[in-house]
């Protein structure tokens, strides 16, 4: 059990990535409080690791919602009376619009959930890590965060920002035993293409993107970046702070 007795806190967690994560946390023995907006798929979540060493407590949450983003970092605490990891994985897509394009609903909404979130619970966490001499932060970024053109202009910097803040959280706490690290995936088996702004796609920015497409060597599950998680957020990876691991079959190597 890598995880056995410890808190997390999953953010995204009814579907796909961060379904796997907070699933894969409880089989490690965690007491995971899984956030999502759909509280139905979270209580399913939760009696599917019904058995396991861990367990689940679903939490309904808006985390692109300042308020929402910092009540759950404080309900997780005071109903477990500890945190010791920090998931941020929710997360959507943009329209694939270059900057010219982008309209202002977009931008925000993108940003509050991509970014603004992680900001928020993190700033959240950091005061219950110091008090507790440790703690474990993981954000889920992309290889938009690396690359200019596998999407929009405003999902690929809201994903640049999220490697920023990592890298900047991961050395200012360093001597606080408080690490934070960014997994990149590449093409993951998720619902992100089915989001509020993948409806109607600005067409000529897709084609910009699509053409990348050609050199993804394979589509990545959900499961397997729920693996390289756990790896962060367990005593594994001790030494592993301030950096991101890349998860997409070789594409960016390309």
């Amino acid at each position: 059990m890598k995880l056995k007795d410890q808190v997390a806190l999953v953010t995204g967690a009814s579907s796909g990535m961060g379904r796997e994560i907070a699933y894969l946390f409880a089989k490690e023995g965690a007491v995971v409080y899984a956030v999502a907006r759909r509280v139905e798929k979270l209580k399913e979540l939760s009696e599917s690791t019904s058995g396991f060493e861990g367990r689940i407590v679903p939490v309904g949450a808006d985390v692109s919602i300042k308020e929402d983003a910092e009540r759950i970092v404080d309900f997780a605490y005071a109903d477990a009376g500890r945190l010791d990891i920090l998931v941020n994985n929710a997360g959507i897509m943009d329209d694939f619009s270059p900057a010219g394009d982008v309209k202002d609903e977009m931008l925000e909404k993108v940003f509050a959930t991509n970014t603004f979130a992680h900001f928020y619970t993190i700033r959240k966490a950091v005061p219950i890590f110091l008090k507790e001499g440790k703690g474990n932060i993981v954000n889920i970024a992309s290889i938009s965060g690396l690359q200019g053109t596998r999407a929009g202009a405003v999902y690929t910097a809201s994903k640049h920002a999220v490697l920023g803040l990592t890298k900047n959280t991961g050395f200012m706490y360093a001597k606080n035993n408080i690490r934070c690290n960014a997994i990149c995936p590449g093409g993951v088996e998720t619902e992100i293409g089915t989001g509020e702004f993948m409806k109607v796609v600005n067409k000529e920015g897709m084609e910009h993107v699509m053409g990348c497409m050609v050199t993804n060597p394979r589509t990545g599950k959900a499961v397997e970046i729920a693996a390289v998680a756990l790896f962060l957020a367990s005593d594994d990876s001790s030494l592993v702070n301030g950096q991101y691991v890349v998860a997409d079959s070789g594409w960016t190597a390309y």
